[in-house]
C-alpha cells in the first residue's frame, strides 16, 4: 500500500498536500483500490467556499458512487480537469496526476486534525 510520508490524510481516505496556504487534495491509494475502476470524477464546487467535511464532489466507479469530503475549510481554487477525459488517472497515479482539487484553506488550525501517515495506516490496517 502506497502511503507517501510527506502527505497528511483523513479518515475519509483523502490525502492532503500542504503548500503555503494552499492544499492539494485527492483520494488515497487505498480508497481507489476499494472503489475499483474510476469512470467519472465530478466537482461542481469550483470557486466556492466550503466548510470542512462538506461534500465537494463525487467519484464514480463501475459499481458505486462516493462523495468526496473536504478535509479543510476553504475556497476551491482549482479542479484537475484532465480527470474529465481521463478519470483512470485516479487509479494509476492517485498521489500525482490523479489529484482532484486545490483549495485556499481558511483555518490553519484544522491542519492539526489531519492524520499522519502512521495514523492513517492504523485506520486501514496496513
Amino acid at each position: 500500500m502506497n502511503i507517501p510520508q510527506e502527505l497528511k490524510y483523513t479518515k475519509d481516505h483523502e490525502w492532503v498536500k500542504i503548500e503555503g496556504d494552499t492544499a492539494t487534495i485527492g483520494i488515497t491509494d487505498f480508497a481507489q483500490g476499494e472503489l475499483g475502476d474510476i469512470v467519472y470524477v465530478e466537482v461542481d464546487t469550483l470557486d466556492e467556499a466550503l466548510e470542512r467535511e462538506e461534500v465537494f464532489g463525487t467519484v464514480e466507479a463501475v459499481k458505486t458512487v462516493s462523495d468526496l469530503f473536504l478535509p479543510l475549510s476553504g475556497e476551491i481554487v482549482a479542479f484537475n480537469d484532465s480527470l474529465e477525459d481521463e478519470p483512470e488517472k485516479v487509479n494509476t497515479d492517485p498521489y500525482g496526476e490523479g489529484w482532484m482539487v486545490k483549495i485556499k484553506f481558511s483555518d490553519a488550525s484544522q491542519l492539526e486534525d489531519l492524520l499522519t501517515p502512521e495514523a492513517y495506516k492504523e485506520i486501514i490496517g496496513s
